[in-house]
């Protein structure tokens, strides 16, 4: 299944300058997704994060493989009344400067869950090279607000 950027917008509550995922070029409920994200030279970041050489923050990378992954999840519980919260990381390592003009492959693979926390196995790629790959946790919430209590 793919998504473009208005089904993305629909599942993911991040909005510009955050929404760092384009599409979704495949996603199996619940499992898995591969996302893309275009880098792009008129970006924000970029007019400080080493200007003359521009280099996309390690952060924003990580932030792009988090939404991926944040897809993933709420594909398979809904978005209605939950929201997926970056717990933490493990085995992070970045492997290749990611620039202007590039376009990262992000494969994000839910391999445990355990109650409200999932662990997510994701590699972000640039021409088949892996630029950063590691294992992240998240917490999926349910946000529906409470019921109202008799007086």
């Amino acid at each position: 299944m793919e998504m473009d950027i208005k089904s993305i917008l629909k599942s993911l509550p991040h909005r510009y300058p955050f929404l760092l995922v384009d599409r979704i070029l495949e996603m199996e409920r619940g499992k898995r997704a591969v996302g893309i994200k275009n880098v792009t030279a008129n970006e924000p970041q970029f007019t400080g994060h080493w200007p003359g050489n521009p280099v996309m923050p390690g952060v924003l990378i990580v932030e792009a493989m988090a939404q991926t992954a944040g897809v993933a999840l709420l594909s398979r519980h809904g978005t209605e009344n939950n929201q997926a919260f970056f717990g933490g990381l493990d085995n992070m390592r970045f492997r290749r400067l990611v620039i202007p003009g590039d376009q990262l492959v992000i494969e994000a693979e839910i391999v445990r869950k355990k109650g409200a926390i999932h662990k997510v196995h994701i590699v972000a790629r640039v021409e088949g090279q892996v630029a950063c790959e590691g294992d992240f946790s998240f917490a999926l919430v349910d946000d529906s607000p409470p019921l109202e209590q008799d007086a």
